[in-house]
């Protein structure tokens, strides 16, 4: 009998694919990537060619020897690596690394790990396709000339553990820029009036806001300027100008891509990008659901296209039809149009099975688990519903020379928003406008002045980042997340709620980044790349002739910032802890499990002590300061700082309140305050979302 392997990355996939297979398939995981270039060393001869040099990666060798007596019992072998640039690289280094040479090998991609999915996949069986694997080729050779280049460059002027990425240094100067625009902005005053108004016959008032003359808007800058409209306005009679009925439609959203989850999941669920990707990485790879074994319920997880399988569309339909109606279905569905590349090969993210409710999979998931499915059953329903239609109103009112707006709509079909609304949907305009008709005398109750100061822009939050760094076209889904988890972890940027801020550290970094290599931080340059790997995945541009464009000025930068830039110290940041052992005022440092205390005399003084983060609670049991502390395995949870003679601890943060019934701490879970003890039971309405 005929036997078949199938290699995949992950060895999550390799139960559920074998279930649809039967017993003629073996099916093994090479645990993600099999070789690549050496750490100690750049990893190609910019003198021969730019040839890159790959080893086996350590840890690998007991793998690849099982994965080498499958390959001999097999007739046949199946790459079935993730269809991306980077599955078909790792297709291609298991082709080589095994031998398969001489074998029947075949590369397999489904966008979906479900029983139809993997089965068409073997009927569309192809070749390696050398231009996706060039393509990450280059995109790894640039990756390792910028960080093996100037990260030793910045040990050096800095400190050791620094280092510069192509994507990441740009991702830090737009945070970076961000903060400037803040410091430097200076508010503007502005004032808003509005005029309570009721119409005869009418108890509640309508809210009119000013808009100038009936020529032309007029802003108000100063309260003097405020203070003469509203003398004029003093004795003002107000009349009903002009009403407008309309309607308004509101379309139904695009299903998401890798970067509209991540920012979705991040405003709704507060979830980081590192998080999301965790969450639907387990997903796409397969659950175990009660009487269906382990399956994948979403498709694949990292994509920028918004189209979706005729299968899937055909499926969504009919559950439409069924489950709201005719109406409530949409009449066709156009892709997100993009002047950048999109890798149309892919899908957007959807279930694999819009019958399979977040209801009914809520017993098999995790808690984080269903609230990120949920989202996406809830997005692409949505998406293949018509839209939502709202009925409008607006009028004219004129008083003695001046004009006011007032405004009102009403939604007359939920469409699809009666699965799914935006997490920026604007509230429903529940103006009392109704029944106003042109030449209506209004009665003033009052006229309300405020005055304003224009705002900055916002810190950048992990969500708008995401945002930010796709419009500019710089990265791709996969390294959105890894990016920003690799400057929060460098320490160049903070976070504190959901905004990001620059570091002492990122912003001496970043300088240095601009003053001697302004092109690597330039975002129109690092589009410009990614718009050339696209070219190479097209097989439009050789990949060797964008890796040998490219060394030679980043080398020739690196040579002169050596001799050009000073070393920079930046000073440790001093606790208000003093050293038992010396006096000295202790300081926070780094190491590889996170921030520690040390003492600054050494190495006359040697002490060291764990460096316990306050968060501004006192311990409900003895009135000292809570602190975050971590478990051995490093999982976060909140304790008294005079542990272990305080044994208080909690896996929420504490909210600083006490339950009113039993008098235990408060914590603060989701957007509840619940009570720590758990025989109590109470909880209460919470304003704060951690």
């Amino acid at each position: 009998m005929a036997k078949y392997l199938v290699i995949v990355e992950s060895p999550a996939k390799v139960k559920t694919i074998k279930k649809f297979l039967g017993s003629s398939y073996q099916v093994a995981a090479s645990n993600g990537h099999v070789r690549d270039m050496p750490k100690s060393q750049l990893g190609f001869d910019p003198e021969h060619g730019y040839e890159p040099k790959y080893i086996t990666i350590r840890g690998k060798g007991e793998l690849l020897a099982a994965l080498r007596k499958e390959v001999k019992k097999a007739d046949k072998i199946y790459l079935a690596t993730d269809p991306d640039r980077e599955g078909e690289a790792i297709a291609w280094h298991l082709y080589h690394t095994l031998k398969l040479q001489d074998k029947k090998v075949y590369r397999i991609t489904f966008n979906e790990i479900t029983k139809n999915a993997v089965k068409d996949s073997l009927k569309n069986a192809r070749e390696i396709d050398m231009d996706l694997v060039n393509a990450q080729q280059a995109r790894r050779m640039l990756d390792r000339m910028v960080g093996y280049r100037i990260s030793p460059l910045l040990w050096e002027k800095v400190k050791r553990g620094l280092s510069a990425g192509r994507v990441q240094s740009v991702a830090l100067r737009i945070i970076c820029d961000r903060e400037e625009e803040i410091n430097a902005f200076v508010p503007e005053e502005y004032w808003s009036l509005d005029a309570m108004l009721t119409a005869p016959g009418s108890k509640k008032p309508l809210v009119a806001r000013f808009y100038g003359t009936p020529g032309e808007k007029q802003e108000i800058h100063t309260g003097q300027e405020m203070d003469q409209i509203l003398e004029q306005l003093k004795d003002a009679s107000f009349f009903v100008k002009e009403v407008r009925t309309g309607q308004r439609v509101k379309k139904e959203p695009m299903p998401f891509t890798t970067s509209t989850l991540q920012q979705e999941a991040s405003k709704v669920l507060n979830f980081s990008t590192q998080k999301t990707m965790r969450l639907a990485q387990q997903l796409y790879e397969g659950i175990d659901i009660k009487g269906n074994g382990t399956v994948g319920v979403i498709t694949y997880l990292r994509t920028d296209s918004t189209r979706v399988s005729d299968e899937a569309e055909a499926m969504a339909s009919e559950y439409i039809m069924e489950q709201f109606g005719k109406e409530y279905l949409a009449a066709g569905h156009e892709s997100r149009k993009d002047s950048k590349k999109i890798q149309d090969a892919h899908e957007a993210i959807r279930p694999t099975d819009i019958r399979r409710t977040p209801a009914a999979l809520k017993e098999s998931l995790t808690r984080d688990q269903f609230r990120l499915y949920q989202l996406i059953w809830k997005r692409f329903t949505a998406s293949r519903m018509s839209p939502a239609v709202y009925e409008t109103i607006s009028a004219k009112i004129d008083g003695d020379g001046y004009r006011f707006h007032a405004n009102a709509s009403h939604r007359t079909f939920d469409g699809f928003m009666s699965v799914y609304v935006d997490s920026e949907e604007e509230k429903e305009e529940n103006n009392q406008i109704g029944g106003l008709k042109e030449g209506m005398e209004l009665t003033v109750k009052e006229l309300v002045p405020a005055q304003h100061f224009t705002q900055p822009a916002p810190h950048y939050t992990e969500a708008s980042l995401v945002r930010a760094l796709e419009e500019l076209g710089i990265g791709r889904p996969s390294t959105y997340a890894p990016t920003i988890t690799t400057i929060l972890a460098r320490r160049y940027v903070t976070k504190d709620g959901r905004n990001l801020y620059t570091t002492e550290l990122g912003e001496v970094v970043n300088e240095i980044m601009k003053e001697a290599f302004p092109t690597i931080v330039d975002e129109y340059f690092t589009a410009n790349m990614e718009a050339l790997l696209d070219k190479i995945e097209e097989g439009v541009i050789d990949w060797k002739t964008v890796v040998s464009n490219f060394y030679p000025d980043l080398d020739q930068a690196v040579k002169d910032a050596e001799g050009k830039l000073e070393k920079i110290k930046i000073e440790d940041e001093v606790s208000d802890i003093p050293c038992e052992l010396c006096g000295r005022m202790m300081v926070i440092k780094y190491g590889p499990h996170g921030r520690f205390l040390a003492c600054p005399g050494f190495p006359e003084c040697r002490n060291t002590k764990p460096y316990l983060e306050k968060i501004g609670v006192s311990c409900p049991k003895c009135g000292r300061e809570v602190v975050i502390r971590k478990t051995r395995k490093g999982r976060r949870y909140y304790g008294c700082e005079n542990n272990p003679e305080c044994d208080f601890m909690a896996w929420q943060r504490p909210s600083g309140k006490v339950c009113p019934r039993c008098g235990d701490a408060l914590l603060v879970r989701g957007t509840k305050l619940v009570c720590n003890n758990q025989k109590c039971g109470y909880s209460e309405a919470s304003t704060e979302e951690v």
